[in-house]
């Protein structure tokens, strides 16, 4: 995990050329929403691309991590089926529906059934390397959502632009991100984070928490400004030394939910001395995003150094999957 981890960099420059030289057949209809179908490590990415296109993009884009599709989705729909692994129970199932409702569907995969059903029904499929756990594989995943919607002249293409920035960030930045997600994870040692962004960094918040899960092996939660503000502000009202508060947080968020995350500080520090701010690098909200991606990434593998667990290891997750197949 830690090579993958410090190969993210890497992974969105190799995706990029992927991406590049990826074909797509021109869909017979008018496109007027977009869905993507996939869970875990596979699902994230939709979405975080989906909100980082949310100013471009002028269709609704939606993200299913379930069995089920909408029914909505008809040959107007662009589906994604995205499954790292291509043999996502779910995802597989919801590829299904989506043949049935006749939607434009895009497959993205390392091969597997995902792949065998898209051959078959001769389906746009762009093959990502295989061989990791599919957390790890987010740069490769995503990268190829921002493709696949270019490539449907859904948006334009200065995401190009804004990932090749990002590959030179994380970069100039790395020595000085592993140093300072270090020492946060230190701070969260017997701690239970609780995760906070502006809603349209929510994504990032939640694959902060699934990596929290999966590499640290620990329960935390997260929630957004300024939603969290009508509800989850008022549950701040007893002693909580066992609680980390980690804002993720960008020098454009919008200020009056800048205010917001400033006042909240204040009442945060009544209950909890463990209060952490991290803060975005670089100039577009592909960089900013993907950077906090990096750094908090970085952060839940200490943990799990400091720990001295198998951030790899998803023990109970096959067993989950081998007791359904017991049906």
């Amino acid at each position: 995990m830690k090579e993958h981890i410090a190969g993210f960099a890497k992974h969105i420059s190799e995706a990029m050329q992927i991406g590049e030289a990826a074909m797509f057949t021109t869909s017979t209809n008018e496109i007027r929403n977009v869905l993507v179908t996939g869970l875990g490590g596979s699902g994230i990415g939709g979405t975080i691309v989906a909100q980082l296109c949310e100013k471009e993009l002028r269709v609704p884009f939606n993200v299913s991590k379930d069995y089920f599709i909408p029914a909505y989705i008809d040959k107007h729909s662009l589906v994604i089926v995205s499954s790292y692994s291509g043999n996502t129970e779910e995802t597989l199932q919801a590829l299904e529906a989506a043949l049935k409702q006749n939607a434009k569907i895009v497959c993205v995969c390392s091969g597997g059934k995902v792949a065998e059903i898209a051959k078959t029904n001769t389906l746009d499929t762009i093959l990502i390397p295989g061989g990791m756990p599919p957390r790890s594989a987010f740069g490769f995943s995503a990268t190829q959502l921002f493709y696949v919607l270019r490539g449907m002249n859904l948006i334009g293409n200065n995401f190009s632009t804004d990932l090749k920035n990002t590959v030179a960030l994380l970069n100039a930045e790395e020595e000085n991100t592993k140093r300072d997600s270090r020492a946060l994870a230190e701070k969260l040692i017997g701690k239970i984070p609780a995760i906070y962004a502006a809603a349209n960094y929510e994504g990032v918040a939640v694959r902060f928490r699934q990596q929290i899960d999966e590499n640290s092996k620990m329960l935390c939660w997260h929630h957004v400004f300024p939603e969290m503000n009508h509800n989850e502000l008022v549950g701040w009202t007893e002693k909580h030394d066992d609680v980390a508060v980690i804002l993720l947080r960008n020098n454009d968020d919008y200020s009056r939910t800048q205010k917001r995350m400033d006042i909240c500080k204040e009442v945060f520090a009544r209950y909890t001395p463990h209060i952490h701010e991290i803060w975005s690098k670089g100039n577009s909200m592909i960089e900013k995003a993907f950077y906090l991606i990096h750094y908090t990434d970085w952060a839940t593998w200490y943990i799990s150094e400091i720990k001295n667990i198998d951030c790899s290891e998803v023990k109970v997750i096959d067993y989950l999957k081998a007791e359904l197949a017991k049906i």
